[in-house]
């Protein structure tokens, strides 16, 4: 008896890269092991973000991140080994959540008293449960660089109007710098350069990260999802749509269905010739059932195993085709690094875009795609399906 296998391959593709890996998700091996110069590059196992060394590093700045939680303390652990961060100021509305987490990281990292609009940062990651609008718009409007990680729609609908003043004052919004949105918005960008033109784009995603992330995709599964259909915005209802999506081993197969997410909103942007955008997210009977409900337990402090995927059709010299990117990881551990790798983009690169926008907008795929695989967070690309 034969059974099918999922495969995907780890991405960004690129001839000239220095250490791309690809094979087998659950046991990938270096592509290039065969090459002397990357015989020490193998990767047997499947690791969890790790913390290195960034190659573009930020110089003399202070940092600050309001949120301590699941996704704020992978951050803070990011970006604290990054030379050139004079400061890393802790703020958290729960008592000694800081003053702990700082005590973990050490120096450069500090609990920050009173407000963060009492302290004159350079740049800010916003980690609490949404809504994160009012604080984006009070720092940006300061001329404080900003990287909010909530996937709330009002959230990223109220953001994106401030685009057009943050382009005039030379300050970067970067809006929903996770897992989904964030990664998804990369990975989407990345899968586009194999068509000439870009017909649709679908994203799932699987799991959350803390327990403000799980209150907000039980209230997400009730409220109205929006999608992008033949030129229209379109409200469907929450935990409709029912799709089987396949994610990057262990996580397999899993049912997915509309919600309040925000990712059509941000994919509008890049491709706004495109026919069709969506997003799922996995649930359920009892998610589906419950979601219009009190959560009925408390929901754990850290979530196991998340994955993200996007689906881009297109054509290519007028042949249809699709391209499916992933990655799996916690999805604190993940969103952590990619807010982490958002904010550095938006400080070094002085030509980088400035404005409110996706994260998409502000990094170049493979380059950002590279550094956070070196961080551990591995992204891969769907090859089909092998018998065994």
């Amino acid at each position: 008896m034969c059974r099918s296998l999922v495969r995907f391959q780890l991405a960004p593709r690129e001839r000239n890269s220095s250490c791309y890996h690809r094979g087998w998700f659950s046991g990938s091996r270096c592509c290039c092991a065969s090459d002397a110069r990357h015989r020490g590059c193998s990767s047997k196992k499947w690791r969890l973000a790790r913390v290195e060394r960034s190659r573009a590093e930020v110089i003399d700045v202070r940092i600050a991140i309001v949120g301590c939680g699941t996704v704020g303390a992978r951050a803070a652990r990011q970006l604290v080994t990054v030379a050139g961060v004079n400061e890393l100021l802790l703020f958290d509305s729960a008592e000694g959540v800081a003053s702990r987490l700082a005590v973990v990281i050490g120096q450069p990292a500090s609990v920050g008293s009173g407000s963060v609009l009492d302290h004159a940062v350079d740049a800010v990651i916003l980690a609490f449960p949404p809504p994160q609008f009012r604080l984006a718009e009070e720092l940006a409007l300061a001329g404080v660089h900003v990287v909010c990680t909530s996937d709330d729609v009002q959230d990223v609908k109220q953001s994106l109007l401030l685009d057009g003043i943050l382009r005039q004052n030379g300050v970067s919004l970067v809006i929903g710098a996770g897992f989904s949105p964030g990664l998804t918005d990369v990975l989407s960008l990345h899968a586009s350069v194999d068509f000439d033109e870009v017909d649709e784009v679908h994203v799932a995603k699987f799991g959350t990260a803390g327990p403000a992330c799980a209150r907000q995709h039980h209230a997400a599964l009730a409220a109205e999802a929006i999608d992008f259909r033949d030129g229209e915005w379109i409200t469907r209802p929450g935990g409709s749509g029912r799709e089987l999506c396949w994610f990057p081993d262990p996580i397999g197969g899993a049912d997915c269905y509309r919600g309040a997410l925000p990712e059509a909103l941000l994919l509008h942007r890049l491709f706004p010739d495109a026919t069709r955008l969506t997003a799922r997210m996995s649930a359920t009977r009892r998610d589906r059932l419950t979601s219009r409900l009190p959560m009925m337990r408390k929901p754990h402090a850290e979530a196991g195993p998340g994955a993200v995927r996007t689906e881009v059709r297109g054509r290519l010299r007028g042949v249809a085709g699709s391209t499916v990117l992933a990655c799996m990881d916690r999805a604190s551990v993940a969103s952590g690094a990619v807010a982490a790798l958002a904010l550095s983009a938006v400080i070094n690169n002085p030509a980088v875009h400035r404005g409110a926008g996706g994260l998409a907008e502000f990094v170049e795929p493979v380059p950002f795609l590279a550094e956070l695989a070196r961080r551990g967070v591995k992204c891969a690309r769907f090859e089909g399906t092998v018998d065994r």
